[in-house]
């Protein structure tokens, strides 16, 4: 396409560049150096989530001047823009991670905003961390317009000095966030000196980019090659690496050929390009949030994909790609193994891949898989008839506890470790089970369970990383569960159930739990029950004084709660694709 000239008559930036009345218009674009040729092409919003909150962030803006570069290649005009983002790693542990899931739909609603207000054609997408992810795919789905995303790349593993009083299992192995999380429970217990807490808390991020293991972000980022709406093999790179530059120049080039032939996000996003995605998490121990993340991406192309429907699709899935932080290996690593492009290729193997599915190419799946010549390594990337595990490495659960269902990563864990029964020990919310952990106030054997920390009751639905490495890290992650109707993160290990629906702020089943109750999770059949009867439970119902009152009266986070759905439809704040009236590229 390279001496191809669009006709702009039916493209959205018509209302900003075309014809006499919009001399004014043009008047703010002559005032940034654009030529008359660059205004009268295409504007390809380039959307980042770029600040100087994370690593996970700090490499974008360098990563979108190569996107432009690949916009202007095929005669197209690149409008760099950002939005913000909330990194979980930073807002982890306190109040500040009440603002993490209300961030997506920030970012999907600016990003929005945004394209809508300036009238661009397409977009690309750069994002880096947890929510940004999503938040951002959520964006091109509900614009609908034709959309590549790239993600910022994976952080470089961290290691740690043999001489300086570390530990030996801190030693000799890849570092990543989790270790430092952990690292603090250890610190806690006096089994980490606070001298080599400050050398571990230097060594464990060693570069831009996301968390290292497979969690939410690179979970998010295998999503969006899965799914089709990056380039295959695009998400791999770490982000320091120079090599990123080119996909994103790819991925610039590939935006004006989506526009060409019009091919928009939903005609990517599908139900089966979302059941691709959804197999992709389970085989490769995927965080937990995918669960949450799915049904809202779903959700802005008006197609029901609730956490029973990810579920199910868990649950057929062989768990095979040995990934942190149930497994041995980092985001890099899978790279060097060839990637999701040979994951893919061995889920198809086993007729598990919807091969239709068109991607942000223009290929389809099968098309791309079939220029893969690379094959499992064995190390990393185990055979599809050789799994690690033969279900998916996140499970769904369902019982009088969950009604609406629940989520639990079973990746690492072992078969006879995924039942586990004992009394319930409740906490109201994440800070008192915190400092109920840090002072051992907890018996071996307990279920720990934390409410009021729902999309609505918490506000936020907070992750629970720092009370779960805190166990780890005392050495209990395996001899106590925890039960929450918060999330986790991905980096998150142990036995611990997220997303109980409903929420204790809707009088869910967890709402009604009393200390000692005698709770039941099982991951093998898919069950979470409390001993209590039908009858038991109407009747603690009658009693119950309604949803806790929160701190936040007014603001984001007020409206967020107003706003926000179920957690098993995906946490979101408006009607969906289905009550579209209009689309925006057709306006």
């Amino acid at each position: 396409m390279s001496n191809y000239r669009f006709d702009k008559t039916k493209l959205p930036s018509r209302h900003v560049t075309e014809g006499p009345e919009r001399a004014p218009h043009r008047s703010y674009y002559y005032a940034m150096s654009m030529t008359e040729e660059e205004i009268h092409q295409p504007l390809v919003g380039v959307a980042t989530c770029w600040n100087e909150a994370a690593p996970c962030n700090i490499a974008l803006n360098r990563q979108a001047q190569a996107v432009k570069i690949g916009v202007k290649e095929v005669f197209g005009t690149p409008r760099e823009f950002t939005t913000i983002t909330v990194t979980d790693g930073i807002a982890m542990g306190h109040e500040g991670m009440r603002s993490s899931l209300a961030s997506r739909e920030a970012i999907a609603d600016t990003v929005e905003l945004t394209m809508r207000g300036h009238c661009y054609d397409a977009i690309v997408g750069l994002a880096g961390c947890d929510k940004s992810l999503p938040g951002m795919m959520m964006a091109m789905v509900r614009l609908n317009v034709p959309s590549v995303f790239v993600y910022g790349g994976s952080i470089l593993p961290g290691r740690a000095p043999d001489n300086a009083g570390i530990p030996a299992d801190f030693l000799d192995r890849d570092l990543t966030v989790q270790d430092m999380f952990e690292a603090v429970g250890r610190h806690q217990s006096q089994q980490l000196s606070d001298a080599a807490l400050a050398v571990l808390e230097r060594v464990a991020c060693p570069s831009a980019g996301a968390c290292g293991g497979q969690f939410t972000a690179n979970t998010m980022a295998c999503v969006s090659e899965a799914i089709g709406l990056a380039l295959m093999n695009s998400s791999g790179a770490p982000a320091p690496y120079e090599s990123r530059d080119q996909f994103c120049e790819a991925s610039g080039r590939a935006v004006m050929e989506l526009l060409k032939k019009d091919i928009r996000a939903r005609d990517i996003v599908t139900r089966k390009s979302l059941e691709n995605a959804a197999r992709v998490v389970a085989c490769t121990g995927g965080s937990t949030n995918a669960g949450l993340h799915l049904p809202a991406i779903a959700h802005e192309a008006g197609i029901d994909f609730f956490l029973d429907d990810v579920c199910e699709i868990f649950r057929e899935t062989p768990y095979f790609v040995d990934l942190k932080p149930g497994g041995k290996f980092v985001a890099k690593d899978l790279f060097e193994a060839g990637g999701v492009p040979v994951v893919m290729k061995e889920l198809r193997k086993a007729n598990l891949l919807h091969e239709e599915c068109v991607t942000a190419s223009g290929l389809t799946i099968g098309e791309e898989l079939d220029k893969i010549t690379r094959q499992a390594d064995g190390k990393v990337i185990h055979p599809i008839e050789q799994p690690l595990t033969s279900t998916g490495g996140v499970v769904g659960l369902k019982g009088n506890l969950a009604p609406d269902g629940a989520i639990v990563k079973v990746a690492g864990i072992a078969a006879e470790n995924q039942v586990f029964t004992g009394p319930a020990r409740v906490f109201e919310c994440e800070q008192d089970a915190f400092n109920a952990v840090q002072n051992r106030q907890y018996r071996e054997g307990d279920v720990l369970v934390i409410r009021n920390e729902g999309p609505a009751g918490g506000p936020g639905m907070r992750e629970m990383l720092a009370t779960t490495a805190a166990l780890s890290g005392q050495g209990m992650g395996k001899k106590v569960a925890l039960i929450t109707d918060g999330r986790f993160s991905g980096a998150t290990r142990g036995f611990c159930v997220g997303h109980i629906g409903p929420e204790a702020a809707s009088g869910g089943p967890i709402a009604l739990l009393e200390n000692g109750d005698l709770i039941t999770i099982d991951a093998i059949n898919g069950k979470l029950d409390v001993e209590l009867t039908e009858q038991e439970l109407a009747t603690r119902k009658t009693k119950w004084q309604g949803p806790r009152e929160t701190n936040y009266g007014s603001g984001a986070l007020w409206k967020y709660a107003r706003l926000v759905g179920a957690t098993h439809k995906g946490a979101v704040t408006h009607p969906g694709a289905n009550a579209e009236r209009h689309q925006y590229m057709d306006l």
